[in-house]
C-alpha cells in the first residue's frame, strides 16, 4: 500500500454544552471555536475517506497507466487485474481467445545475405513496437512485416538481445495497431491452458492451443549472428536440451535462459510469436522446438512432436528498457 493509500484516524470531535449548569469540560480538552459567519467549515472525516477513495480508484485503474504515465507515448499495455481481453465468461475458450490476440501477432520476413527467415513477432504498442526472437532478425540485412488484416510495413531493428534471443522492431509509418497485453509469466502453472499463435511455414495467423507442461527449463541457444537461420525461408530453431543439440548447429556462442515448456503445436515460423494463458494475456514468446535426431538434419522434415518452449513474457518485460536504447548484445 502507497503513501497516498494509507489509513486515517479520524479526529476526536466535540460539542458546546448544552445546560449551563454542568461543568465545564477538563482543561486538557482542546476548545473547539464557533465557525465564523459566511466562513465555510474545514473538511471533516467525510472529506479524507472520499479523497482516499479517489487516491484508491486513481491507482487501482490498472497497471498500463501507471506505465503510461511513465514512458509516454509508448504504451505497453501490461496486463492487470482489471485488464479484460476476452469476457471471463469465455475464458479458456479457444476460438475467442484467438479472435481476441490474432491482431496483435505479425509475420516476419527478414532478408539475408545468405538468404531469408520466416517469423512471428507480437504487437506490444500502437505505434508498432514489436517484440520477437533475436534469431529471427539476427544479422537482417531489411525486415518486412505484415499484419493480420494483410498491410505490411517495413520495420527496423531497434534493439537486440542475443543472451536472452530477445530483439525489438519498430514499424515505420504505423499508427492504430491493437497492441497485446502482457501477462504475468511468475503466476503461470503446470496444467494451464495455453494457446500459441504465429506463422509456421509462413501460414499467417496459425492457432494451436494446449497446455504449460513444465517450468523453467534451461533452454541453450546460439548467439552468433546468422546462427539459427535456415535459407529461402526455411528457418531452424538451434537450440540444446538436456545435454543434447537439436535443429542444427548452435554454433560455438551460446546462452541459456529459462523456459515456459508447452504441448501447444510449434513449428518452423512460431519462433517469436505469442503464448497466450487462458484470459488472452501474453506469458510468453515462442523461441525454440524439439524435434527427432531423425528430423534435426533437414528443417523442412522438422516439426513438433508436443515439445516446445517460450521465453517467459516477464524476461521480456525487465529487458524492454535495455531493448528500447538500441541495445545491440
Amino acid at each position: 500500500m502507497t503513501e497516498s493509500q494509507g489509513t486515517y484516524e479520524q479526529p476526536h470531535s466535540y460539542s458546546s454544552p448544552v445546560n449551563p449548569e454542568w461543568p465545564p469540560p477538563p482543561q486538557y480538552q482542546p476548545a473547539v471555536a464557533a465557525p465564523e459567519p459566511g466562513r465555510k467549515r474545514a473538511r471533516g472525516p467525510m472529506g479524507l475517506l472520499a479523497a482516499v477513495a479517489i487516491v484508491a480508484a486513481a491507482v487501482g485503474g490498472g497497471t498500463a497507466y501507471a506505465f503510461q504515465e511513465l514512458t509516454g507515448k509508448d504504451t505497453v499495455a501490461t496486463a492487470g487485474s482489471t485488464t479484460t481481453v476476452v469476457p471471463s465468461s469465455k475464458k479458456g475458450d479457444v476460438a475467442a481467445i484467438a479472435a481476441a490476440v490474432s491482431p496483435s501477432v505479425v509475420e516476419i520476413n527478414a532478408t539475408l545475405q545468405n538468404g531469408s527467415s520466416t517469423g512471428s513477432g507480437v504487437i506490444i504498442t500502437s505505434n508498432g513496437e514489436i517484440v520477437t526472437n533475436n534469431h529471427v532478425v539476427s544479422g537482417a540485412t531489411s525486415v518486412k512485416v505484415r499484419t493480420s488484416d494483410g498491410r505490411s510495413y517495413t520495420a527496423e531493428v531497434v534493439g537486440t538481445d542475443s543472451s536472452k534471443d530477445l530483439a525489438l522492431i519498430k514499424l515505420k509509418g504505423a499508427s492504430g495497431l491493437k497492441a497485446a497485453a502482457l501477462g504475468d509469466s511468475g503466476g503461470v502453472q503446470v496444467g494451464d491452458t495455453v494457446v500459441a499463435i504465429g506463422s509456421p511455414e509462413g501460414l499467417t495467423g496459425t492457432v494451436t492451443s494446449g497446455i504449460v507442461s513444465a517450468l523453467n527449463r534451461d533452454v541453450t541457444v546460439s548467439t552468433d549472428e546468422n546462427q539459427g537461420q535456415g535459407q529461402d525461408g526455411e528457418g531452424q530453431w538451434p537450440f540444446q536440451f538436456g545435454g543434447r543439440e537439436f535443429n542444427g548447429d548452435t554454433g560455438s556462442s551460446t546462452t541459456t535462459y529459462k523456459a515456459i515448456q508447452t504441448d501447444a503445436s510449434l513449428n518452423p515460423g512460431n519462433s517469436g510469436g505469442a503464448l497466450i494463458d487462458a484470459s488472452g494475456h501474453v506469458i510468453g514468446i515462442n523461441s525454440a522446438m524439439y524435434s527427432s535426431a531423425s528430423q534435426a538434419s533437414s528443417s523442412s522434415d522438422a516439426g513438433s512432436i508436443g515439445l516446445g518452449f517460450a521465453i517467459p513474457i516477464d524476461t521480456v518485460k525487465s529487458d524492454l528498457a535495455k531493448l528500447r536504447a538500441g541495445s545491440d548484445s
